[in-house]
Formats: C-alpha cells, sequence, structure tokens
C-alpha cells in the first residue's frame, strides 16, 4: 500500500509541477507579447519624435512588464533544471535587445540610426523567439 501512496504522490507532484510550469510559460509568452508591442510602439514614436514617450505610463509600464517577463524566465530556467544551451543563447540575444533597444529609442541621434536600430531590435527579438520555441540557438533554423 505505500508504493501505490508514493506512486500517486507523485503523480500529484507531477500534475502540479506541470500546472505551475504552464501557468508561469503562458505568462511568460503573455509578458513577451506585450514587451514587443511596447517596445515597436515606442521605437515609432522615438522615430516620429512624438511627445508621447515622455508620458509617466510609457516610462514605467514596460519596465514592469520586462520585470515580470524576466523573473517567469528566470523561475522557468529553475524549473527546467537549470542554464542549457538554448537558455544561454536567449540571454545573450536579451542583453544585445536591450542594448540596441536603448539605441532605438534613446541613443540614437538621428532618426534613420533609431530606426534601423528598431528593426534590428525586432530581428534580434523574433530570434529569441525561434531560440524559445526550437529550445535551440539556431532558432527558426534549427
Amino acid at each position: 500500500m505505500g508504493r501505490a501512496m508514493s506512486a500517486a504522490a507523485s503523480a500529484r507532484s507531477n500534475e502540479e509541477f506541470d500546472m505551475y510550469y504552464l501557468i508561469i510559460k503562458q505568462l511568460h509568452v503573455s509578458a513577451a507579447a506585450l514587451s514587443i508591442v511596447f517596445f515597436v510602439t515606442r521605437a515609432w514614436w522615438s522615430v516620429t519624435g512624438s511627445s508621447k514617450l515622455q508620458l509617466r505610463i510609457v516610462k514605467v509600464l514596460p519596465h514592469v512588464v520586462d520585470t515580470v517577463l524576466l523573473t517567469c524566465g528566470v523561475i522557468l530556467t529553475v524549473m527546467l533544471g537549470g542554464l542549457q544551451a538554448w537558455i544561454v543563447a536567449k540571454l545573450i540575444a536579451l542583453v544585445l535587445y536591450i542594448g540596441v533597444g536603448t539605441v532605438a529609442i534613446k541613443r540614437g541621434r538621428t532618426r534613420s540610426t533609431r530606426a534601423a536600430a528598431a528593426l534590428i531590435a525586432v530581428a534580434i527579438f523574433f530570434y529569441i523567439v525561434g531560440v524559445a520555441l526550437a529550445h535551440n540557438p539556431l532558432s527558426w533554423l534549427a
């Protein structure tokens, strides 16, 4: 009887793990979708010189979303057993995305520089999505 209870407890534990994993993964994916929408919007406003970039909500909300995105990513990494090659590729690409993104929104001196940086940042974002879907650093080429 002890083995049967242990097997049942183990199955329940696996079901709970799967449920939490799916919830956190969905939150991560949703935050990623919101993040790119906010980025593209802010980049467009930067290129067009819109004063909307100065709104408090525009300055704060993307950071809140990105914090949720990164926090979920860390939790998922732990749940998956730690760093794997594809997760490392995502992290490296994330650093590049952030750096290029700052050029697109703030640091680019000309409109064309900001526009080019925005396009490169979006391409990096979609590389990250491909890595996440394929669980492979080759992204869409895997």
